[in-house]
């Protein structure tokens, strides 16, 4: 049963058709994990936050640098130097105190993915490099975990959501990373705050009908925003049967770090 104070805090969520009472307690029960409290996990936090979703997770393991403000928006100037999810849970916990936040300020690995993973119902990579998003989709793909994936890049940005088996997933648009200094990172080639927000918020957005079991996922398609012209464009993305994690014969069986196999340090967005 909701609380006096829960059904005046969520009051226009529940009066919508799709959602109800019965859909904010479920969002109070749900459990998200975020990969990445940067410039995509930041909006996608606040926004799960401020929805009501009981239990967020978040991993990270840098700490908030001067740059990072301009887009990561969980974070402040006084919080320059500490831990990312330190200062995310403490920005969460005021914006709604109702929701637990767990914290994992290590680096993902081969080691320690599937046990992060496993007791949430749905996962969000907000990482902005290969080796993370190969390990996020195979790791999800072998869990049967479903997750959202985002992407920035300069002016443009990405989501699509993956749903295990019956879904495309990562794999099925780009089969293995590209070779190292192909593509350069948000660092390099830069990237507008706006862009991480529009992005963000969709993923949260994606994660809430997920929950709810309302509306149609952008699953088997692509959204491609470009921020320079205001423009949005779906692209259709099919499972392919030759898939190496998801197909008929998969020949990825078991986790690999990719950040060794790309060359490339991690860093979380």
């Amino acid at each position: 049963m909701l609380r006096d104070d829960q059904i005046e805090r969520y009051s226009r969520q529940i009066i919508l058709p799709d959602v109800g009472g019965k859909g904010q307690e479920k969002l109070l029960q749900s459990k998200v994990l975020i990969i990445g409290a940067g410039g995509l996990g930041s909006p996608c936090a606040i926004y799960l936050a401020c929805a009501g979703v009981g239990k967020i997770g978040i991993v990270d393991s840098d700490k908030v640098e001067l740059n990072n403000l301009q887009r990561q928006i969980l974070h402040s100037t006084k919080n320059v130097g500490r831990t990312k999810v330190e200062s995310a849970r403490d920005r969460l916990g005021q914006i709604n105190p109702d929701v637990e936040v767990i914290t994992y300020n290590v680096r993902l690995t081969s080691e320690n993915i599937l046990d992060i993973i496993k007791g949430y119902d749905i996962i969000v990579d907000g990482s902005d490099n290969f080796p993370t998003r190969y390990l996020v989709n195979d790791a999800c793909v072998l869990a049967n975990k479903p997750f959202s994936h985002g992407g920035i890049f300069r002016f443009d940005g990405q989501v699509f959501t993956i749903l295990p088996h019956k879904t495309a997933c990562y794999r099925c648009l780009f089969s293995e990373p590209p070779p190292p200094g192909l593509v350069p990172s948000c660092q390099e080639a830069g990237i507008l705050g706006a862009v991480a927000g529009v992005i963000g918020v969709i993923q949260a957005n994606e994660v809430l009908k997920y929950l709810l079991g309302i509306g149609n996922l952008l699953a088997g398609r692509l959204l491609i925003f470009n921020a320079l012209d205001s423009s949005f464009r779906q692209v259709k993305v099919p499972r392919d049967s030759s898939c190496p994690v998801c197909g008929e014969h998969p020949t990825v069986k078991k986790l690999i770090d990719y950040e060794e196999f790309c060359q490339v340090r991690k860093r979380e967005n």
